[in-house]
């Protein structure tokens, strides 16, 4: 009966023991393979390491790279916003008195000039009712005289003991009262005189008239709107910026700065018009925590059209003679913001550094470059600390001057939101912070 047993047990522990095996040899797998994940991971991380590769790929041969030399120059201080093209005067023309408009005297479109003829309303009531008004001052001009001579007559009879003193007072009343009535009557007659005037429309400022809202025959009542006249020369532009920009742009205006202002296409590549800063707004806005600002242009060729959509970049000032090195330049990883420095034995270093403004390509240093010094620019995703190099094209190939564009030059268009008047709501972007980079080593 045990020999029975023992070989049917026999076979089972044969069967478990290549199991036992599978498992051993899959848990050293997943130890092997965790081993080359965490080598893999501080490779990739490490600043100015190279990617991992190897067998045909390792090569020992210098790498060529584009480098540009460490000088000086200006940098601009910019904000840029989206901004709303906005009229300094807007008016709707509308008739202050009630009438057949018998003549229209503009063309839709047409650019006017305050003063110049819009509309004519048939002034026949009015200069009946003004006729009027003037016979009823001259009747009552006559009662006044005739008041007069009797207050005349009785002052003298008075003298007289031939009429009593409160005859005579009556009288001087009643001359007041005459006089009232002249004062009334001429207040008439002026009014019907401002209804003719009224009865011929005229425009209130220089701009551009709008569509045409009613047609001539048609009668109009007080408030029916007319035409739409809008000012275009000259014209604002406002903007939005966040309220941490308000102290810095206070005290340059007043330092007694005027602060220019561009104002830019939707694509932010073209520019369309130059003017200034002309005043903030009283308040902060407390749901966006920004402030809205007005920049005036002279817009002569009326390249700016009211409610038009407009990226604005408002100019706060201006970093002279500072080191600068291309945004090109300028990689970034764990010691924070660094550059690859050319050294004189064709080796580069890296080379940790403080960063500024960055304008136009170009990126303020504070500390950790000279003037003369050699940075790589273009060919930076295989080099690491100590790398051999060659420079592309010959020693200075690919190197950016180190002054900064002219005002108003367009820069590569760039994301940014802001608020406008009417607008929505939105941020801004400063161009004075540090340009992004992606780290070069992973």
């Amino acid at each position: 009966m045990d020999a029975r047993v023992e070989d049917r047990q026999r076979p089972v522990e044969q069967k478990d023991r290549p199991r036992r095996g599978r498992l051993v040899w899959g848990g050293l797998g997943l130890v092997v393979a965790a081993l080359i994940a965490v080598a893999t991971w501080h490779v990739v991380t490490t600043p100015g390491a190279p990617p991992a590769r190897g067998g045909r790929f390792a090569d020992a041969a210098p790498q060529p790279v584009g480098v540009a030399t460490v000088g000086k120059g200006d940098i601009r201080i910019t904000l840029d916003a989206l901004g709303t093209v906005t009229p300094l005067a807007t008016v709707t023309v509308k008739p202050q008195i009630a009438g057949q408009l018998t003549e229209v005297g503009f063309q839709e479109g047409q650019l006017v000039k305050k003063g110049d003829f819009l509309a004519q309303i048939d002034p026949r009531p009015y200069q009946v009712a003004l006729e009027q008004d003037q016979g009823q001052l001259a009747k009552d001009q006559a009662v006044l005289a005739q008041a007069q001579s009797d207050l005349g007559r009785y002052q003298q009879m008075l003298k007289q003991n031939a009429v009593s003193q409160q005859q005579v007072t009556d009288q001087a009343f009643l001359v007041q009262q005459d006089q009232g009535t002249i004062q009334s009557d001429q207040a008439q007659i002026d009014a019907q005189k401002l209804n003719l005037d009224y009865a011929h429309i005229v425009s209130p400022v220089d701009g551009r008239v709008g569509l045409r809202q009613v047609d001539a025959g048609n009668y109009v009542q007080v408030g029916d709107a007319l035409v739409i006249v809008t000012q275009l020369q000259p014209i604002s532009v406002v903007f939005s910026l966040p309220e941490d920009d308000l102290p810095q742009i206070q005290a340059r205006l007043r330092a007694g700065a005027s602060l220019p202002v561009i104002a830019f296409d939707r694509s932010g590549t073209t520019q369309i018009a130059t003017g200034t800063l002309s005043t903030l707004d009283n308040q902060i806005d407390t749901t966006t925590g920004t402030v809205k600002l007005r920049a005036g242009f002279d817009n002569p060729d009326e390249t700016l059209f009211p409610n038009q959509f407009v990226n604005a970049r408002l100019l706060v000032d201006t970093q002279q003679n500072v080191v600068t090195v291309p945004a090109a330049a300028v990689q970034h990883g764990a010691p924070g913001a660094f550059v690859y420095l050319v050294g004189a034995d064709g080796t580069v270093a890296v080379r940790p550094i403080k960063t500024g403004a960055s304008d136009g390509g170009m990126v303020a240093v504070t500390d950790g470059l000279q003037p003369g010094d050699r940075v790589v620019v273009d060919g930076t995703d295989r080099l690491r600390d100590g790398a051999h190099v060659t420079v592309a094209g010959g020693d200075g190939a690919g190197q950016a001057a180190p002054t900064t564009p002219a005002d108003g030059q367009a820069v590569q268009p760039r994301h940014r939101q802001g608020t406008g008047e009417g607008g929505g709501q939105g941020q801004h972007r400063r161009r004075d912070n540090q340009t992004q980079q992606p780290a070069s080593n992973g």
